[in-house]
C-alpha cells in the first residue's frame, strides 16, 4: 500500500477514536491522474459527530471582562489587551482542573457557536498557554473585541462565559 494511503487511513482511524468521521475523497488532481498514478492525492473532509460535544460547567457567579482597552478609548499601536476573570481560574488548554479555562479573543467578528470548539483564525485568537494579555499590531480605525472562556478542549463552558464587547479606536 502506498505510504500516503496508509497515512490517510491512520488519520481516519484516529479521528474515529475521537468520534469524528474523516471522509477521504480523491482530489481533482487524483481523478485526472488516476490512470497513471493509482495512489494520487486524496483530500479529507471532517464530518462533525452526531452526538453533542460535552460541555464543562462553570460557577454561576464567574465573570469575564476586558481590563483594557476600554470602550470609547483611542489607543496607539502596539495595542495591549488585558483580560480579566473573576470567580474562576486560568489554566492552559488540555488541563482538566475544575472551574478553570483559557481565553479566546474575538476580533471584529460575531461570536461563534457556543456549543462547539471555538475556531482559530485571525478573528478568533486562542490563548491556550493560559495568557492573560496580548500586545499586537492592529490596523488604524475602529475595532470591537470580546472574550470567550474555553474549557480544556476550547469549548465554551455551560453556560458560556463571555465578556461585554469593547469598541475602541486605533490611531
Amino acid at each position: 500500500m502506498h505510504p500516503r494511503v496508509q497515512l490517510a487511513r491512520s488519520f481516519a482511524r484516529a479521528a474515529a477514536c475521537l468520534g469524528v468521521v474523516l471522509v477521504l475523497a480523491p482530489t481533482a488532481r487524483a481523478e485526472h491522474h488516476e490512470k497513471t498514478d493509482p495512489h494520487a492525492s486524496h483530500a479529507a473532509t471532517v464530518v462533525a459527530p452526531s452526538q453533542p460535544i460535552p460541555r464543562t460547567s462553570r460557577p454561576a457567579d464567574a465573570k469575564l471582562y476586558i481590563i483594557s482597552p476600554t470602550s470609547g478609548e483611542t489607543v496607539a499601536n502596539p495595542v495591549t489587551v488585558r483580560f480579566g476573570l473573576a470567580g474562576m481560574g486560568v489554566a492552559p488548554a488540555g488541563v482538566a482542573t475544575p472551574d478553570t479555562g483559557h481565553h479566546h479573543l474575538v476580533i471584529d467578528a460575531p461570536l461563534p457557536p457556543m456549543d462547539k470548539p471555538l475556531p482559530k483564525d485571525d478573528k478568533h485568537v486562542h490563548f491556550g498557554g493560559g495568557q492573560t494579555e496580548v500586545t499586537m499590531e492592529m490596523a488604524p480605525g475602529e475595532h470591537t473585541i470580546q472574550l470567550v472562556l474555553g474549557d480544556k478542549d476550547h469549548v465554551p463552558h455551560d453556560p458560556p462565559l463571555v465578556s461585554e464587547p469593547v469598541t475602541f479606536t486605533v490611531r
